[in-house]
């Protein structure tokens, strides 16, 4: 028997509850992991309350990030061996879920993740930099010296967007609502921080870039603080969405974008390998580097997953919450 975190019904963080229970064999191309962190991501959330695309069916398991060691290989595994650290990289599937003591996972969804890297650190990486690295390159086609507006910055996804505009030779600005985390967001390597429930967006980044705006919105709130934001984007700007922290309207800026040239897109973490691997291996030199790092909030124990999740939902974070396993 093994300590896993399931849903039995859909509700606050409360619903979440430790149960007892048998772990199968890996089938052919799968991994069984013995886990000692476990990444905790706002799609948990969404998912957890029953307001994400993908629905629990109960009871559930519930997350998709975790690191820990091989501990039982599937028939045909043969890219790893059993005693080895591991990462499990961000996928939205609740028969693989991620909150246990041991789980299951395709081998396909597993990376040796950074030698030098603790499984605390480990369990922190993948979704905030895969996500942020997505949105950035992929998505928004971010090139060296590009001016670009990151919302909630203070989350894993937007300190990992920091870090990564950083190392691609851009202009990070960081968005907060209120200014306790403003030194602390120059501290982690934004070059300017907007206070939004003080400061006007678009006319501080006019100042900032010299009546020129930004090249890139990468944008976790959504909702009507859109607007000041497409406003802040230059000719040509790109506006890529990745999260709907507001649960208001969010204004499509038709005007500008025939005025300007603009897009808005939404995008999610990509699971095509091809995409996977090139991000991977750029995340992994970048850590090599000493370039990019995450940061780490807080940690919980299994047994308080709950707190865990009402942390999150508090927004008193700086940067990632993490699970871990004893």
């Amino acid at each position: 028997m093994t300590r896993v975190v399931r849903l039995h019904e859909a509700g606050g963080p409360e619903v979440l509850r430790v149960d007892e229970i048998d772990v199968r064999d890996p089938a052919p191309g799968e991994v069984r992991v013995r886990v000692e962190a476990i990444g905790v991501n706002r799609s948990d959330s969404t998912f957890r309350s029953g307001h994400h695309p993908v629905k629990p069916v109960f009871p559930s398991m519930l997350g998709s990030e975790a690191a820990g060691r091989v501990e039982r290989l599937g028939e045909g595994v043969t890219e790893f061996a059993i005693g080895d650290a591991v990462s499990v990289v961000p996928r939205m599937a609740p028969a693989y879920g991620t909150y246990g003591e041991l789980i299951i996972a395709p081998a396909e969804f597993l990376v040796r993740h950074p030698e030098n890297f603790s499984m605390i650190q480990a369990a922190a990486l993948w979704a905030p930099f895969l996500t942020a690295h997505g949105g950035l390159f992929d998505k928004g086609d971010m090139k060296e010296g590009d001016v670009v507006i990151l919302t909630a910055a203070s989350s894993s996804v937007g300190l990992a967007a920091i870090q990564l505009v950083n190392m691609a030779g851009g202009v990070p600005i960081a968005t907060t609502r209120s200014r306790d985390k403003a030194q602390a967001l120059l501290d982690a390597g934004a070059a300017h921080v907007i206070v939004t429930d003080e400061e006007d967006v678009a006319a501080r980044v006019a100042e900032i870039t010299a009546g020129k705006g930004a090249r890139l919105v990468f944008d976790a709130v959504a909702g009507p603080g859109a607007a000041a934001l497409a406003q802040s984007l230059a000719m040509g700007g790109r506006y890529i969405i990745y999260g709907m922290l507001s649960s208001e309207p969010t204004p499509f800026p038709v005007g500008l974008s025939f005025a300007r040239g603009l897009t808005m897109e939404t995008y999610i973490v990509a699971s095509k390998r091809p995409l996977l691997d090139r991000a991977i291996g750029i995340i992994t030199d970048g850590v090599a580097r000493g370039l990019l790092s995450p940061i780490v909030a807080r940690t919980f124990p299994l047994e308080e997953s709950v707190a865990a999740h009402r942390y999150m939902e508090s927004n008193a974070q700086f940067g990632k919450i993490i699970i871990t396993v004893d």
